[in-house]
């Protein structure tokens, strides 16, 4: 196995013509790519306070010249944090002050005691192709990457060079992408997600044409026909919005797109079913897992369509199993918390004791569910998030799931709250987003629907109609913040 940078300078040697990456009007060969990148590693060499190792703070945002910076700092030995360009000061501050960093690009905006450099400074001229190039150690560390912080403070999550190839490997494995594919990616690349798909197309020789934001529907559809894209990445609040501007207009590009991948957050049943049926020849894709493992385990809604529940099955060259609370394996069956192991894991956090994130090898992910005898994961809640009604556990997904079906319900979100009875200790609350222009029901409505599809205790005792489910920019949902 060779690092990402690696397998983008062997592919240019052989395909300097092809097309790497188009931003706007720009568009970059693979021959131009790898120069940008030799010169972004002079740039941050020549610089003052210049040391191998040293961290660099950097705008995640979708301009060519991310790209140069990007790798021309690993292959300067340089840890990357790739971040927001709209990361607010609050957390900004508390990156920075983790990781020190020697200099900080593309935040124009922000003040503090860091050098700053803008992204423009990364529009090298093309020089010349160098025939050597010192590629880093895969067991060095290449990114650092913060989680969302929907449970608490976020975490600093080293990823070495030989995690990222091997999750490059084990997504373009599971996807089947060729180097023919031209990918949109409207994602942002300042998360795991939309990062991984930067890496997994460039290692893999295909075409990356970077768009903003799913806003402009007209601009995606006109990449599809002008750029030929023959693959797409969505989250579930993506597709959402796509159906509400354009109906069910992507199925016009069932013969032509072969591959969707989708992850990050909830995606119901039915909501796979209506994809899959919009395209019935594609590869339609989702994802499990976490900044820490990046897509543990995939489905694929055609072949999969008898465990649309689940969240798939592990990756290539990955391990899933479920172990209990005291570390120890469980059978088939028994509910514990989904735990990974695996090339592709994180070694653990920054700054922190790594006792509490492993059962041996296995990495645990703070997600409680099940796998049965066909290898299928299946999600009951984020370990934090189970709420304990009486001794009994209540995972907030399921109830979700159900209310889901109640037509005048847009979304919804349960925790727990303190019993008002004071003898269950928790019981369960339902924040309810309603669709726009019906007549709510009311809370004993809502209860009544529910019986017979939940056990009594797992019936929300507690309602409450809000404006909206606060979630993440990648679309995870953060309870905490309804409490």
């Amino acid at each position: 196995m060779i690092s990402v940078e690696q397998s983008i300078f062997e592919f240019a040697k052989q395909n300097p013509q092809k097309i790497a990456l188009k931003s706007g009007k720009t568009t970059v060969s693979y021959g131009e790519l790898v120069n940008h990148c030799l010169d972004a590693k002079k740039y941050f060499e020549g610089m003052p306070n210049y040391q191998n190792g040293s961290c660099v703070i950097l705008a995640a945002g979708k301009q060519v010249e991310f790209a140069y910076a990007y790798f021309g700092a690993h292959l300067a030995g340089l840890k990357v944090a790739p971040i927001d360009p709209e990361t607010n000061p609050t957390r900004f501050d508390f990156i920075a002050q983790t990781l020190n960093p020697f200099v900080v690009i593309g935040f124009d905006k922000i003040r503090g005691p860091w050098v700053n450099k803008s992204l423009k400074d990364f529009s090298f001229q093309e020089s010349g192709l160098q025939s050597e190039v010192a590629f880093p150690d895969m067991d060095s560390v290449a990114d650092i990457l913060f989680t969302t912080g929907t449970t608490g403070t976020p975490k600093g999550v080293p990823l070495t060079f030989k995690n990222e190839a091997a999750a490059a490997r084990n997504i373009n494995d599971f996807i089947r992408n060729k180097t023919d594919d031209v990918e949109l990616l409207a994602l942002p690349i300042s998360h795991s997600f939309g990062l991984g798909r930067v890496r997994c197309c460039l290692s893999n020789g295909q075409t990356l044409i970077l768009l903003g934001s799913f806003v402009n529907v007209k601009r995606i559809y006109k990449s599809f026909e002008e750029d030929g894209v023959t693959g797409f990445t969505m989250v579930p609040s993506s597709w959402k919005f796509l159906q509400k501007m354009s109906g069910n207009q992507l199925g016009n590009y069932a013969s032509q797109l072969k591959y969707i991948e989708m992850g990050s957050a909830y995606f119901s049943e039915s909501d796979k079913k209506e994809l899959a049926s919009l395209l019935p020849n594609t590869r339609v894709t989702m994802h499990y897992g976490l900044t820490e493992a990046s897509r543990s385990a995939f489905m694929e809604f055609h072949e999969d369509a008898n465990a649309l529940n689940s969240v798939g099955k592990a990756s290539p060259n990955t391990d899933i199993q479920v172990f209990d609370e005291s570390g120890n394996m469980l059978p088939l069956g028994e509910e514990g918390e989904i735990c990974v192991n695996g090339e592709h894991v994180t070694l653990g956090y920054l700054n922190h004791p790594n006792s509490d994130v492993f059962f041996g090898d296995y990495f645990r992910t703070g997600d409680w569910g099940t796998k049965n005898s066909d290898g299928y994961i299946f999600l009951k809640s984020r370990k934090k998030e189970l709420i304990n009604v009486g001794g009994k556990k209540v995972s907030p997904i399921e109830v979700e799931e159900q209310l889901a079906l109640i037509p005048e319900i847009a979304e919804s979100a349960c925790i727990a709250v303190p019993d008002p009875g004071e003898v269950l200790g928790e019981v369960v609350k339902a924040c309810l987003v309603a669709k726009p222009n019906v007549v709510r029901p009311t809370f004993e409505v809502i209860a009544s629907a529910l019986l017979g599809k939940l056990e009594g205790y797992k019936i929300p005792t507690v309602y409450e109609w809000v404006d909206e489910i606060p979630k993440t920019s990648s679309g995870k949902v953060q309870r905490g913040l309804l409490k």
